[in-house]
């Protein structure tokens, strides 16, 4: 697996050295993540007008009315879905810019990623491919049919916000697996939740105060 790790002037390693300082100070502690967010070049999964704030700790639009989600929230949920030991699997639904999948990638020995926006799922499977970033596979669908050929997984993340976690995505998590979402709640809020699988139910716990944008169903071509 190959990254390209150059850039210049805010998109330096210094500037990711800066990040990851910052991520640390809010609570990141797994080595293994920070050091997957420093290598991920995240310059270039931002629109070129924002590449001089892409290693601040916000989330940057992305076009389609998408973001890509700041640092500390990519590191926050793959910290969660790998806290209990590596995962083999992992699917991902909503790939947008790609981001996430390639910290995933980094991590896990094979990522499926789901996008409904057909545009943001080429542009991830051309900028992934440029970066050599070989184990992660793509899927233009409705996410909230996860992948059903690919499964059972390991681990599943989302990066849009359900009111419920779909049915469908649950039945696809192994026995021991763990999925890692952003719900909304009856009062519109959202808490990231981590749902484990364990052999008598789904335990459920709350972990963080989120925003994400709204989980929509179906695919646009």
């Amino acid at each position: 697996m190959g990254l390209d790790v150059a850039g210049a002037g805010l998109t330096s390693q210094r500037a990711r050295d800066r990040l990851i300082a910052q991520l640390s100070q809010l609570g990141i502690r797994d080595p293994a993540v920070l050091e997957a967010v420093r290598a991920v070049p995240r310059h270039l999964f931002v629109e070129e007008a924002l590449v001089h704030r892409a290693y601040e700790n916000i989330a940057l639009p992305i076009g389609y009315r998408q973001t890509v989600s700041q640092p500390y929230i990519v590191a926050r949920m793959t910290e969660a879905l790998l806290e209990y030991g590596p995962l083999r699997t992992v699917l991902e639904v909503g790939t947008g810019s790609g981001y996430q999948a390639a910290v995933l990638a980094q991590l896990c020995e094979r990522v499926y990623s789901v996008e409904r926006i057909l545009a943001l799922s080429r542009s991830a499977r051309e900028l992934l491919s440029r970066l050599k970033i070989n184990n992660v596979s793509l899927r233009h669908g409705d996410g909230g049919e996860g992948w059903p050929a690919r499964g059972p997984f390991d681990g599943i993340l989302l990066t849009a916000a359900p009111r419920d976690i779909p049915h469908e995505l649950l039945t696809q998590l192994a026995p021991g697996g763990r999925l890692v979402a952003p719900v909304e709640g009856p009062d519109g809020r959202q808490q990231l939740v981590r749902y484990t699988h364990t052999e008598e139910a789904y335990v459920r716990d709350l972990l963080d105060t989120v925003c994400f944008v709204p989980m929509l169903s179906g695919a646009e071509s």
